[in-house]
């Protein structure tokens, strides 16, 4: 089976439900269930350093679901990764920002990370793009560089206007749909 093979079946077999108005869909890839295979991890994995540069000094991840996939380019690529949190450490410079998602809002923390750093934003779904408007806002208003972002699941139509909105380089792995409640693959960016 082609890797994006089955990054697509565990995408297509998603439960979806909906929250509010917002179609969301379960799967290992963005929730963990059901479980992660160490063959669809790879998949991710591979797919990711193909569709990235990951030139960078830290991987961010944002809490939960992006820290599989950055755990896993970490012990590919050498490179650190550090997780944007969904709690409050309290530590003196935490940089704190709201997010608004298509089904809910919330703080995110970060911590330990300095002017100048440059960092590879990876995460598991992109949908209405307000997590990674504030990730990214925040972290270049802190001085950070914020070099690209890589999903693994885009459910966004207008990922060329949020790279362009945000100045930076948005790849994807799989671009995603729900459509009458069933899951849909739009393209596998191969």
């Amino acid at each position: 089976m082609k890797m994006t093979d089955e990054i697509s079946k565990a995408y297509l077999e998603s439960k979806v439900v909906m929250k509010g108005d917002y179609p969301y869909f379960i799967n290992p890839i963005c929730d963990g269930n059901p479980p992660i295979t160490k063959g669809l991890l790879e998949s991710i994995t591979d797919r990711i350093l193909e569709q990235g540069r990951i030139d960078c000094d830290v991987i961010l991840a944002p809490e939960a679901m992006a820290i599989p996939y950055a755990s896993a380019l970490t012990l590919r690529a050498g490179i650190p990764f550090q997780i944007i949190r969904k709690r409050s450490h309290g530590l003196p410079g935490e940089l704190c920002f709201d997010q608004t998602t298509g089904y809910s809002k919330g703080s995110m923390y970060l911590n330990f990370i300095e002017k100048g750093t440059r960092v590879v934003v990876v995460d598991d779904v992109f949908s209405t793009g307000g997590t990674m408007r504030a990730i990214v806002q925040t972290l270049r208003s802190n001085g950070i560089i914020v070099n690209e972002v890589i999903i693994v699941l885009n459910k966004s139509r207008n990922i060329a206007a949020f790279s362009e909105e945000l100045c930076v380089p948005i790849r994807t792995v799989i671009d995603v749909s729900v459509e009458d409640g069933k899951p849909v693959i739009l393209s596998k960016n191969d």
